[in-house]
């Protein structure tokens, strides 16, 4: 009975995974099918695109870097029996066991491209007056509630533990990335 069961976890884990992100790939499938019954057509226009307008390539890496967002953080992930096991999180560069551990570094660094482009694209609509203090305070709140939603969706869906330093050093990587992105508006503008 111990081996049916496992096999039975195994394969709806194995069924579990990638289900959403199949779900993903198959609506878009199926949204450049019904808009090009020729799928050749449809990358011969793709590349015209992208070879010829800046704004669409930036979307394109805006949504593909999202895509590597989701995926790092929701997509493939194992499921956990207890996502609040460690609310707290790794604040430093050492865990609780005194093991090393680069998980701080790497939830801020993340978020820095993320909101660059975000803030690059969509300047005007998030924008209204290109100051220090809104600049800051837009890339903090979009990074933030960002943030918040895949907490919450590795706590509901059971993808990951849900931990305070994450949503700390993403935001903070939010913040870096809108003061990144506020320079290069600043030379270039000058």
């Amino acid at each position: 009975m111990k081996i049916i069961s496992k096999i039975i976890t195994n394969v709806l884990t194995a069924l579990y995974q990638p289900f959403w992100f199949a779900v993903i790939l198959s609506v878009l499938f199926m949204f450049v099918y019904k808009a090009y019954p020729s799928i050749k057509q449809a990358a011969k226009d793709w590349i015209s695109w992208f070879k010829s307008d800046s704004s669409f390539r930036c979307i394109f890496f805006l949504v593909f870097y999202t895509v590597m967002i989701l995926f790092r953080t929701l997509l493939n992930r194992n499921m956990w029996t207890n996502p609040v096991s460690n609310v707290i999180g790794v604040w430093g560069l050492y865990n609780a066991k005194g093991e090393l551990t680069t998980e701080c570094i790497e939830n801020l660094a993340l978020f820095i491209p993320f909101t660059v482009l975000l803030l690059y694209v969509s300047k005007e609509r998030i924008l209204k007056r290109m100051t220090i203090g809104a600049m800051l305070w837009n890339s903090t709140k979009i990074v933030f509630l960002f943030s918040f939603a895949i907490e919450m969706l590795q706590l509901f869906l059971r993808l990951g533990t849900w931990q305070l330093s994450d949503l700390f050093y993403n935001t903070l990587g939010g913040a870096i990335g809108g003061l990144i992105y506020y320079a290069g508006y600043k030379v270039k503008h000058r």
